[in-house]
């Protein structure tokens, strides 16, 4: 999975690092240093990402990966990590040729009690229960990573883009249906939105949604 995002480069001595603005563990369901790669103004870098605490990790480079870049701006980082979803049930009856049904609009669920977010919009997307999700998932309340809700969606036949947008808050023109991510204290809130309305578990159908809660997204691709 590649995970899109703008970053500042610090500087420590001889160190150069990068922060991830997502919880690697929850995201990646990986621990300790990962080997990954970085495409930084358009130069591919191998790197690895080094733990902070928590699942927080900051991408280390050297100086000779950051020699072509001016270390004061910011830049747009395009983060590589390899094998970083979670495999569900591999003998799923669809595919992205064969998807549990077409997307062409999308129906409000409530979700049942807190939690249950990244479930209810697989079950939206997919137009099933949220009972059916949580089977396939295998996940309860507050388990439902984006690792995991990606792995749904593939279970499901569900195209979307293999890039995670992370807005941190900023302006973003959102594609025509997406799984957004927001945070929300120690875990993060997941809705969809589909052709200029925000479909919140929570909440129902919101007109408008407010862009500076908004953590990054993900495209589900419809037509």
């Amino acid at each position: 999975m590649r995970y899109f995002f703008n970053g500042k480069i610090d500087k420590v001595d001889d160190l150069y690092t990068i922060r991830i603005p997502f919880n690697v563990w929850e995201v990646c369901k990986k621990r300790d240093v990962i080997e990954a790669e970085l495409v930084l103004d358009n130069k591919i870098i191998e790197c690895d990402l080094i733990p902070e605490a928590k699942g927080n990790y900051k991408i280390h480079l050297q100086e000779d990966d950051v020699s072509h870049v001016d270390i004061t701006k910011e830049h747009k980082i395009l983060l590589h990590i390899t094998k970083s979803l979670i495999q569900i049930n591999q003998n799923s009856p669809y595919s992205f040729d064969n998807p549990i049904r077409k997307i062409d609009g999308i129906d409000i669920i409530i979700q049942p009690e807190d939690g249950l977010c990244g479930q209810t919009c697989v079950a939206m997307l997919a137009g099933i229960t949220i009972a059916e999700v949580i089977s396939v998932m295998d996940c309860r309340e507050w388990q439902a990573t984006m690792g995991r809700v990606i792995s749904a969606l593939n279970y499901y036949g569900i195209d979307h883009s293999d890039v995670i947008v992370y807005t941190e808050g900023q302006k973003a023109i959102l594609p025509k249906c997406c799984i957004l991510m927001e945070k929300m204290g120690l875990y993060c809130h997941y809705l969809v939105h589909y052709d200029g309305k925000f479909y919140d578990s929570n909440l129902g159908i919101i007109p408008e949604y407010d862009m500076s809660k908004l953590l990054g997204y993900l495209e589900v691709k419809v037509d």
